[in-house]
């Protein structure tokens, strides 16, 4: 658990930090370096889903991803989340753009910190070894995105930090199972829905090109291993 108490930290102390110095920064500055994150951030995801074997199988789990997270209505649940959060620290006093401001803070920094194979593989790695270098690399990259980010879309992204405690911390603690039945295969697929994923979060929410509801899509990332483990059986 070293690596995601690290990790935490990291969203925390970055998150202050762009809150202390976010209003010195100019807006066109502020505007471009989040655009370039938006770049990045799809470009690492089509890199991600370059590394799919079979690319039926990464749309097929997001076929059947997409259904369960509408069916679940994920996305409708971190808004709910986001807004109780929002109401705990403003204490009714944040008005609708505030509100607004404070969920779309909440729901992009978590859904970009907890998406891709470092904070699977890091929290892996953490569980079984005790060795948490991929999640000290992650913990960086996501300290640097949350100072850009609490600059631009308040102290929502700070909150983030509870669902990435959850999800890693979760998949640390389940390390030994995980990894008696994933397969490199299973990464890989997994990796690449993830890829996609991340592209849409940055089409949605950093780069506000086309409103999707990315996090019902979550789903996806358990539906692909299942789907390559299904294959192998049937063969």
């Amino acid at each position: 658990m070293t690596g995601t108490f690290l990790n935490i930290a990291t969203v925390l102390i970055g998150g202050v930090i762009g809150l202390i110095f976010g209003a010195r920064i100019p807006d066109k500055l502020k505007a471009t370096v989040i655009a370039g994150m938006g770049l990045f951030t799809a470009a690492m995801g089509l890199q991600m889903f370059l590394k799919t074997e079979n690319p039926l199988i990464v749309l097929g789990a997001l076929l059947i991803g997409t259904l369960l997270g509408e069916w679940w209505r994920i996305e409708d649940g971190l808004t709910w989340l986001g807004v109780r959060l929002e109401a705990k620290v403003n204490k009714g006093n944040g008005g609708t753009a505030g509100s607004a401001r404070f969920i779309k803070g909440f729901l992009t920094s978590t859904l970009l910190f907890v998406i891709g194979p470092m904070a699977i593989l890091g929290s892996i790695q953490d569980g079984l070894t005790g060795d948490f270098n991929t999640l000290l690399i992650k913990s960086v990259l996501d300290g640097f995105t949350a100072m850009a980010f609490a600059s631009t879309l308040g102290v929502g992204v700070m909150f983030s930090a509870l669902p990435v405690f959850l999800y890693q911390g979760s998949i640390t603690l389940l390390a030994q199972q995980v990894q008696k039945i994933a397969t490199p295969e299973m990464m890989n697929e997994l990796s690449a829905t993830g890829g996609v994923i991340l592209a849409g979060l940055a089409i949605s929410s950093i780069l506000e090109i086309k409103k999707i509801r990315t996090g019902n899509f979550l789903p996806a990332l358990l539906i692909a291993p299942l789907i390559v483990l299904l294959l192998s059986l049937i063969k």
